[in-house]
């Protein structure tokens, strides 16, 4: 099965370019697509300082739904934005005061990536931070997913204007060879050749995503405690020391019939890609899958399960099990924990698989009321998530009467949460008076 590698460098163009990102490009293009892959042959888009967010989703999303193994190559700079101070991934158009419109937001990159498997999707990164974003990091560490595989670094600011993205070049560098050694192999190799250059930054090194940071900026790694590390931790760690073996939005909206949301909108999500190359990694020892059976030993993660039936088409199976979990951490946590909300996010998912839009929709209506029921705010990134895909989903209603009966409970969670695309709550208003028109 042929593999997919997306190559993308991004950086404000002008001042507040921290790091030459593009410039790591034709390196990286001069290495054979297999090579790049780790698989027989592999497709590869190229990303070079785009302008648009959106634009960027929609190649990511396509990414993430292809079936086979995964890469992506990400080198740029980090951002916060002023009024939530989450991290963004900055691009072309990005200023300080512009971060929350112009740039990626990360929690969009570990969305769309959130259900893949760790075994065949890679992020490979070297990125660069201003320093209050450096601050974050360091104190907060970087959240790419449970179930990605995540080796590179991210470098505090640099001394000199515009730093060299010396860690992607050297990966580059070491896969011109032609060979691609596992991925915690060929990150040791790269480190080891550019000793200096990767001094005091964060070190990502690890099977699936979430780096804790250093505690204080710059400082050294916190001792590490086995007791409280959890599934898919990565160490924050300090060049030297040892390392371990790693939403998207509705992007636009047509103004014909309900099912004519744009094309480019959301293609499946990212479960499509998840399902066809199997769905999520089971759980490191002694982890436990969310809801799992409470006062006993950690139950075998589910998620395996679910995607075997739902590549044999036995969509009601696979429903199923995801209901037994959620009913599980309903008991175990109530409603409105994270463990009941991700099973109740995997059955939204399976049904759309299922091509059933309005039980798809029906379930991510339910789950943005739960999140906003639980005190989470309009803009979190789970809230606006959820009230999109319940979007995508009921513009894919084809039975008037189904969207005539949803579209009312849309249309008021779209006033709470309009999302980050002007137009959102005039569409649903547009196609719901048109649904009432024909009636």
């Amino acid at each position: 099965m042929p593999g997919t590698v997306l190559l993308l460098a991004a950086a404000p163009l002008g001042r507040g370019r921290l790091v030459d990102a593009a410039g790591v490009l034709p390196v990286l293009a001069a290495v054979a697509p297999a090579v790049l892959s780790g698989a027989v042959t592999a497709n590869v888009v190229e990303l070079a300082d785009p302008l648009e967010p959106q634009a960027v989703l929609t190649r990511l999303r396509a990414a993430a739904a292809a079936p086979g193994p995964l890469t992506v190559y990400l080198t740029g700079q980090l951002h916060l934005d002023r009024r939530q101070h989450r991290l963004h991934l900055a691009l072309a158009r990005t200023t300080p005061a512009t971060v929350r419109y112009t740039a990626l937001p990360w929690h969009w990159i570990r969305e769309e990536l959130r259900l893949r498997s760790a075994t065949d999707t890679a992020l490979v990164l070297d990125l660069h931070a201003d320093p209050e974003t450096w601050r974050h990091v360091a104190e907060h560490g970087l959240d790419s997913g449970p179930h990605t595989a995540v080796y590179g670094r991210v470098a505090p600011p640099a001394r000199r204007a515009q730093a060299e993205p010396a860690y992607m070049k050297t990966v580059a560098t070491l896969l011109r060879s032609g060979h691609r050694p596992p991925l915690d192999v060929l990150h040791q190799q790269a480190l080891s050749r550019i000793p200096e250059e990767t001094r005091g930054n964060l070190l990502l090194a690890h099977a699936g995503g979430h780096a804790p940071g250093f505690g204080t900026a710059g400082g050294p790694p916190r001792p590490l405690q086995p007791d409280v590390l959890t599934p898919g931790t990565v160490t924050g760690l300090t060049h030297g020391a040892a390392s371990g073996p790693a939403p998207g939005t509705v992007s636009g909206f047509a103004s014909g019939t309900v099912s004519g949301l744009a094309s480019e909108t959301v293609t499946g999500g990212p479960l499509s890609g998840a399902v066809a190359a199997g769905y999520a990694p089971g759980p490191l020892p002694g982890a436990s899958v969310p809801g799992s059976r409470a006062g006993g030993a950690a139950s075998p993660d589910p998620h395996a399960a679910i995607s075997a039936a739902v590549r044999g088409g036995r969509h009601g199976e696979a429903d199923g099990i995801a209901a037994r979990y959620e009913h599980d951490a309903v008991r175990a946590h109530g409603g409105g924990s994270e463990q009941a909300l991700h099973w109740s996010e995997v059955r939204a998912d399976l049904a759309m698989l299922a091509g059933d839009p309005v039980r798809s929709c029906r379930a991510w209506l339910a789950v943005a009321e739960a999140r906003l029921g639980a005190g989470q705010e309009a803009d979190a990134p789970a809230v606006e998530t959820a009230v999109d895909r319940a979007h995508h989903q009921w513009a894919r209603i084809k039975d008037t009467a189904r969207a005539r009966e949803l579209g009312p409970a849309l249309a008021e969670l779209r006033l709470r949460v309009p999302g980050r695309r002007s137009g959102a709550l005039e569409n649903v208003r547009r196609q719901l008076g048109r649904l009432q028109a024909a009636q």
